[in-house]
């Protein structure tokens, strides 16, 4: 068994969407090489920062994101294997990659109750600076409009 730590940029911009991980980010490889009888078999822990946008009010985010992941690089054999051993070394650049792409979130948020923008102006209502909006009345109950509290008030001043 052989245990091992590695911190290594991203070669290329992995992951899609509105979240990814830059080219160049540091990505640290923390791990354990175990020799098995079917191959080397590899485990551990990745981490690094993934940048992008939020889903809902469209602010730049970074993140760090921790992968855990475990392979089994097989021995060339009869079989076709995802991962073989190659002149008694391994590949983790696939494995590396892969288990941090599948682990970035598909709707990144900025904060966990990310209000949003507001559907009217298009500003963040998280900071929004504008008094609260009321609310559009529809046309169809506009009549009934006279018959509120507030408006008979307004009416006797």
């Amino acid at each position: 068994m052989r245990e091992f730590r590695v911190d290594v940029p991203a070669p290329e911009k992995w992951g899609e969407g509105l979240v990814s991980i830059p080219e160049g980010e540091s990505v640290l490889v923390e791990g354990r090489l175990e020799s098995v009888h079917e191959g080397i078999l590899v485990s551990g822990v990745v981490e690094t920062d993934y940048s992008g946008v939020c889903g809902r009010c469209l602010t730049e985010i970074t993140e760090p994101v921790e992968v855990e992941f475990q392979e089994l690089f097989a021995y060339p054999g009869e079989e076709a294997t995802d991962f073989e051993v190659q002149d008694d070394h391994v590949d983790l650049e696939t494995l590396v990659r892969d288990a941090t792409v599948l682990a970035l979130p598909f709707q990144p948020v900025c904060q966990p109750d990310c209000p949003g923008l507001d559907p009217a102006t298009g500003e963040r209502l998280a900071v929004s600076t504008e008094p609260e909006q009321r609310m559009p009345v529809d046309t169809r109950w506009a009549a009934l409009q006279e018959y509120t509290p507030d408006h008979d008030d307004e009416q006797r001043a």
